[in-house]
């Protein structure tokens, strides 16, 4: 019988675990100078704590069957996180920078050609933060990510509004709202102009449908357009957060534009999104695979909260497999395992004591240094093979051999 793993897992040998740590250290090192914390939160969490705000599917959850409920394997860390802010963190003041890297599992949807249920993911929340400051907070942390992994002009961000968009749709009618939307999210044009509708609502579904683009170009576009008061609100506050990050992109020396198309079409999975939401794109050598995405929720908190209190919050994930993909070609990745500084090979069993304290001893003078015991037969009868010795060294780059003699010396060989 052959033992493999789950359908939609799989298994990270040393060096995928040695590159992926080498994105994680990167991107905690930006987080830490924007002061987020880390943040752990349970594997498993109740499915109306996974249901609650609209987040998923309850058939895209792992479900584990308990003594006496249904458990879910976090899909996501949005909710888990709300849900530990309310409960746990309700004395501490906001603005609350948190963020996290762990894995989540999720089925595939229905009709997806992906069969991956487990994947690794590092991203942010920052809980009561609200209005274009933090929006704008958000945005640079994820730029600054991406520079400090390597991925600087390998990417692009797909910015939107969930909170405008759904208000443009208010106008269809419920049993054509949906349509409309999922022609929207699959950027289906040829679907609108042959869906069944009123040809003033089949324009409005194009006028939406072509809010894409230079940010400029969109935004007029979108002031062309019908709109009441809550629209033109969302609209000034998009213009306001680009302008922002212009003007922050000047203060730096930066170039005047940030790699961003507005695009208002933009439909997101999630429901409980009430403002800003992003994709960030890979640059075309990296497939164009989704990086990460994100978005603000000032409602999804309320969920959770004993007296429904609103809390603005917004946040971002970034798939860390996706990433490691998308840097392997760089060659900034690295391209093996560390190894042993020093190999300490005994040369008779009575030595064994001595080898194994002087490794500790080389330890102790150097906690960060990998030191190696040489492992001869199981019982220590066969004769040490010199050049069987060398050639293990060689193979694993090793520069120092600690030998410890049959009458108890100890003598070091530099190779």
């Amino acid at each position: 019988m052959v033992y493999q793993p789950p359908s939609g897992a799989r298994d990270l040998l040393p060096l995928d675990v040695a590159q992926k740590s080498w994105i994680e250290d990167r991107l905690q090192q930006v987080l830490h100078r924007w002061s987020y914390h880390r943040i752990i939160t349970s594997t498993l969490e109740r499915m109306d704590t996974l249901m609650a705000g609209g987040a998923i599917a309850s058939q895209q959850i792992l479900q584990i069957q308990s003594s006496d409920e249904v458990l879910g394997l976090r899909p996501e860390f949005t909710a888990s996180i709300a849900r530990t802010a309310v409960m746990r963190l309700s004395d501490k003041s906001y603005p609350s920078r948190l963020y996290y890297n762990a894995n989540v599992f999720r089925r595939p949807q229905e009709g997806s050609h992906s069969t991956q249920q487990e994947s690794y993911q590092a991203g942010v929340e920052l809980l009561g933060g609200g209005g274009v400051l933090a929006d704008a907070e958000i945005l640079l942390l994820v730029m600054d990510c991406l520079n400090g992994i390597g991925m600087a002009d390998r990417w692009q961000m797909v910015l939107g509004d969930a909170g405008l968009t759904r208000s443009l749709l208010w106008e269809f009618p419920k049993p054509l709202r949906g349509k409309v939307r999922h022609a929207l999210a699959h950027l289906d044009r040829v679907a609108l102009e042959t869906m069944p509708m009123d040809e003033d609502l089949r324009s409005r579904a194009l006028q939406i449908s072509d809010l894409r683009g230079e940010p400029e170009a969109v935004i007029k576009k979108l002031s062309q357009m019908p709109l009441d008061d809550y629209q033109q609100r969302a609209a000034l506050n998009l213009q306001r957060l680009l302008s922002l990050l212009q003007a922050t992109a000047q203060k730096r020396g930066l170039p005047d534009r940030f790699p961003i198309v507005l695009d208002l079409s933009l439909i997101r999975t999630f429901d409980y999104y009430t403002g800003i939401v992003f994709e960030v794109i890979g640059d075309p050598a990296s497939g164009q695979q989704i990086l990460g995405q994100g978005g603000r929720y000032d409602e999804l908190l309320s969920t959770y909260h004993p007296q429904s209190e609103s809390i603005p919050s917004i946040g971002f994930s970034l798939e860390i497999e996706r990433l490691h993909q998308a840097l392997l070609p760089t060659g900034q990745l690295p391209k093996r395992t560390t190894t042993s500084e020093k190999l300490v090979v005994a040369e008779s069993v009575e030595v064994y004591p001595i080898a194994l304290a002087q490794s500790q001893i080389l330890r102790e003078l150097n906690p960060s240094a990998q030191i190696e015991i040489y492992l001869r037969s199981p019982d220590g009868s066969e004769p040490i093979d010199r050049e069987t010795i060398y050639d293990h060294a060689r193979q694993q780059s090793i520069l120092e051999i600690v030998w410890i003699r049959a009458n108890g010396s100890i003598d070091v060989e530099m190779l």
